[in-house]
């Protein structure tokens, strides 16, 4: 270490004293430029838990104490609302407990029984003075309702019973929300601050409006949540939404007016595409259903070994047997031509729409909700406009199919062609390669995994619709298995099932290759 000596001074100052002092005070005030408030505070806890090898322990009083709104103030969002909802529920516990009638459901019910039971002696009186045979049963009757009324008195009082408990969950709870929240605290805010000297960009950790939003939304959650499960009758507008059921019929019946409008004047393009879907359907039955099936059986090894090596060969053999000797031959192969009619306008649409995305952030950014709706809705709600518009039968469910099968292919050519690093693409600029060249021999062969991968989901999805589609006519193997469904065969399902699964996973081999083995 070197010293530097001062003559008039008989001691020496270290230099490494001083440098570590003004170190000290720079991230002082930077930690106080940080948190605004009380930076000496949080400079020595930032200290403490900076030294630390491992988690250290402090505890800050203001967030335990401010809770949620110390959270909020600080930027802490991800953290704010799971503490404002567990602090929700310990308050809601509290207010059920020192203020709500858990006992008034039963109570209420032993009312209704003893009236009753007050009624049916009443009767019972009428009865014996008139000497009616009935008095007897009346009799019983009111006994009957008296013990009914004894038992909902007895739960009411174990229901009330329970309010200290409830109380003490409640503020138990709460504790341990608060402890959470104050051992959390300086933690959580140190995180922050390591981001904050890294990016300067991000705001302090004191923001006045986060501050605000944060003790509005608690000032209603809070109250409002305790008030609907404390009160016996809340507003019916508290517990449903007040909606208006004139607004749902004219909604209903406008879309009903829309389907009818496009059914008339659309006729002609919606039979044209369902003849076209028709005639490709027919061409694949033609080879997989018409054609003896030694054939079909022996191209479909040969395949899966040639492509995919001998081990999914085997496993194809396997399956196949399986498919032929239970009786599901015809109706595999005509599953397979379902499936693969839709894979095949599904890929030679998907592909295409998927470059183009990539190519263009305008068109993606109308495609891509489209496709987040395609994913979403659920199956048996697009089966409507599909028999509205093009009836019943194989052709309606290869289009079902096709909505519930696309996005996978459009999605992931759109990401592997995004993948292609741009140097490539530049140094095959820079060598006089035209934009035909780039696209089929640079983007294309670079994004193929990607887009492999998109073809193999696709035809995976397409396979999994059959049963939903057999509800509209197409047959197939979910034929049997809604049969299955219908009348609680458990065995005929499970086998069918079983024949889906093979189906699925030779194709799902077959399409992947040998990559996927070595995957």
């Amino acid at each position: 270490m070197s010293m530097i000596k001062n003559p008039e001074l008989p001691l020496e100052t270290p230099v490494e004293v001083t440098e570590t002092a003004a170190s000290g005070n720079e991230e002082q005030q930077r930690v106080s430029e940080f948190v605004q408030q009380n930076g000496d505070y949080y400079a020595r806890q930032f200290d403490v838990l900076g030294s630390a090898r491992n988690y250290a322990f402090t505890f800050n009083w203001a967030a335990a104490l401010l809770g949620p709104l110390w959270l909020a103030a600080r930027g802490l969002w991800n953290w704010f609302w799971p503490f404002l909802l567990l602090e929700t529920v310990a308050l809601v516990q509290i207010s059920r407990g020192l203020f709500g009638n858990l006992g008034g459901e039963h109570l209420a019910r032993v009312e209704r029984l003893s009236q009753r039971a007050a009624d049916r002696l009443a009767q019972m009186e009428t009865a014996l003075a008139e000497g009616s045979v009935h008095a007897d049963m009346l009799r019983r009757s009111a006994e009957s309702f008296s013990k009914g009324a004894q038992e909902a008195q007895a739960l009411a009082d174990a229901a009330i019973a329970q309010g200290p408990w409830i109380v003490v969950s409640g503020l138990l709870m709460l504790a341990l929300c608060k402890f959470a929240q104050g051992s959390l605290a300086n933690w959580l805010l140190e995180a922050r601050y390591i981001r904050w000297r890294s990016n300067p960009l991000l705001s302090g950790a004191l923001h006045t409006p986060s501050m605000l939003g944060g003790g509005l939304l608690m000032a209603l959650i809070y109250p409002i949540a305790a008030f609907r499960f404390t009160v016996d009758n809340p507003p019916s507008w508290l517990v449903a939404f007040p909606a208006d059921k004139a607004w749902h019929s004219a909604v209903s019946g406008w879309v009903d007016g829309w389907f009818e409008w496009l059914t008339q004047n659309g006729e002609g393009l919606f039979d044209s595409i369902r003849n076209a879907i028709s005639t490709l359907l027919d061409a694949m039955e033609v080879v997989l259903v018409d054609t003896p099936w030694p054939i079909v059986m022996l191209v479909i090894i040969v395949l899966a070994w040639r492509l995919a090596g001998s081990r999914v060969a085997i496993f194809t053999v396997a399956a196949l047997a399986y498919l032929s000797l239970l009786g599901f031959w015809e109706k595999s192969m005509a599953t397979v031509a379902l499936l693969g009619t839709a894979s095949f306008i599904c890929v030679l649409f998907g592909i295409p729409l998927g470059v183009w995305c990539s190519k263009s952030d305008k068109a993606y950014a109308v495609v891509r909700p489209v496709l987040d709706f395609m994913q979403t809705m659920p199956a048996f709600v697009y089966l409507i406009p599909v028999i509205a518009f093009f009836g019943t039968g194989k052709p309606p469910g290869i289009i079902a199919t096709i909505v519930f099968g696309m996005p996978p292919v459009v999605r992931l050519t759109v990401l592997g062609m995004k993948g292609v690093p741009e140097t490539v693409r530049e140094a095959a600029t820079a060598f006089g390669a035209s934009k035909q060249f780039l696209l089929f021999k640079v983007d294309l062969p670079l994004a193929l995994p990607s887009i492999m991968a998109g073809i193999n989901q696709t035809i995976l999805m397409c396979l999994s619709m059959v049963v939903i589609a057999s509800l509209i006519g197409a047959k197939g193997l979910g034929e049997d298995v809604l049969s299955a469904l219908q009348y609680a065969a458990q065995g005929q399902g499970i086998v069918a099932g079983l024949a889906i699964l093979f189906c699925a996973m030779v194709l799902d081999r077959i399409v992947q290759g040998k990559g996927g083995q070595n995957g």
